[in-house]
C-alpha cells in the first residue's frame, strides 16, 4: 500500500527538518511505501535544506505556492495535488511543527490495513499545553456540540482513503475547514487514540480567538442545523422570558445573532470555483528525493 504524508508548511524550516528525520525512524520497519508532500504556503524565508535521514522515505517534494491562503486551504491544495498528480492508497495530513507525532504514524497504519477503503482520524486524548489553552479547547468543542450536535475530537492529523480525498475535494466547505468538511462527508470514520505533542521550536500559534474561528468556520459547514437549531431557540426563549424581558434576558438572543451573523460570513469562505483552481498557486516544485 502507497501512503503519502501531506505537511502544510510556513516558516518552520527548523521543524520541518526535524519531523522528516523523525518520520524517517519512525516508519522503517512498518515495510509499506510511504513518500512526504510539503506544502510550502509562501513563506518569507528559505525552507529547503539538507535532509540526511531519508532513506526510508520513498520521496519528498516541496510545493512552494505562490501566495499565503492560510493553514487549512494549504492542506486542501495538497489533497487535490496528490489526488491529481500522484499514486496513493491513503494521504495522511499532519502539522509540521510536532504536535502531530510521527510516532503515532504506525497506528493509523496498522488500521487501515485492516480497513483499506475506511478513513481514520486520531481522536484527541491529551493536549500538552497549558490549562487555559486546554479550558479554551473544552469551550471550542462545547460550542461545536451545541450548535451542530455533533462531536468533533480530531484535527488535521488523519488517515483519509483515496475515496475520502474524492468526496472532500467534491465538497467546498473542504476549502474552509478540515475538520468539518470531513465530518460532513464520511459518517463512518474509524478513530485511533492520538496524543498531541509539544512543538519542536517556539511557542503554539493558536490563540484563544484563533480558535474562536476555528470553531465557528466548523460550525459554518453545518448552517443548515444552526439555522433550525438557532431558530427554536429563539421560539422557545422568548416564550420563556416574555414577561421578564429586559437587557439581561435579551443578551443571549443577540449573542445568538453574533455568532449567526459570524458564521454566515465564515462561509463565505467556502469558494469551489478557488478550490478548483488551487493548483495555479502553485509556483515551483522542489524535488529533494
Amino acid at each position: 500500500m502507497k501512503y503519502i504524508i501531506l505537511v502544510p508548511i510556513y516558516n518552520d524550516r527548523e521543524s520541518l527538518k526535524l519531523l522528516i528525520n523523525n518520520i524517517n525512524s519512525e516508519i522503517k520497519d512498518l515495510h509499506v511505501e510511504i513518500s512526504i508532500v510539503v506544502i510550502n504556503d509562501a513563506s518569507s524565508q528559505q525552507i529547503i535544506d539538507n535532509y540526511p535521514n531519508i532513506e526510508n522515505i520513498q520521496s519528498v517534494e516541496i510545493i512552494n505556492m505562490k501566495e499565503n491562503r492560510g493553514h487549512t486551504r494549504c492542506i486542501a491544495s495538497g489533497l487535490k495535488y496528490i489526488f491529481e498528480k500522484k499514486e496513493f492508497d491513503f494521504v495522511i495530513p499532519m502539522d509540521g511543527d510536532g504536535e502531530d507525532r510521527p510516532e503515532e504514524i504506525k497506528n493509523f497504519i496498522e488500521l487501515s490495513k485492516q480497513n483499506s477503503e475506511r478513513s481514520i482520524v486520531g481522536e484527541r486524548v491529551k493536549r500538552s499545553e497549558g490549562l487555559i489553552f486546554k479550558v479554551c479547547y473544552q469551550f471550542h468543542k462545547f460550542l461545536t456540540l451545541a450548535f451542530t450536535g455533533k462531536s468533533i475530537k480530531f484535527g488535521n492529523f488523519t488517515c483519509l482513503s483515496k475515496i475520502t480525498v474524492k468526496k472532500m475535494l467534491e465538497e467546498k466547505a473542504t476549502w474552509s475547514s478540515f475538520s468539518g468538511s470531513l465530518k460532513k462527508v464520511e459518517n463512518d470514520l474509524l478513530s485511533t487514540p492520538s496524543i498531541r505533542g509539544k512543538r519542536y521550536f517556539g511557542p503554539s500559534q493558536m490563540s484563544f480567538f484563533n480558535l474562536l474561528k476555528h470553531s465557528l468556520s466548523i460550525i459554518s459547514v453545518f448552517r443548515k442545523t444552526v439555522l433550525i437549531r438557532s431558530a427554536l431557540f429563539i421560539i422557545f426563549y422568548i416564550l420563556l422570558i416574555k414577561s421578564y424581558a429586559s437587557v439581561i434576558t435579551s443578551l443571549p438572543l443577540v449573542f445568538l445573532l453574533i455568532m449567526i451573523y459570524s458564521i454566515s460570513s465564515l462561509a463565505l469562505r467556502e469558494n469551489i470555483e478557488e478550490f478548483n483552481n488551487s493548483l495555479t498557486n502553485i509556483h515551483d516544485i522542489d524535488k529533494i528525493k
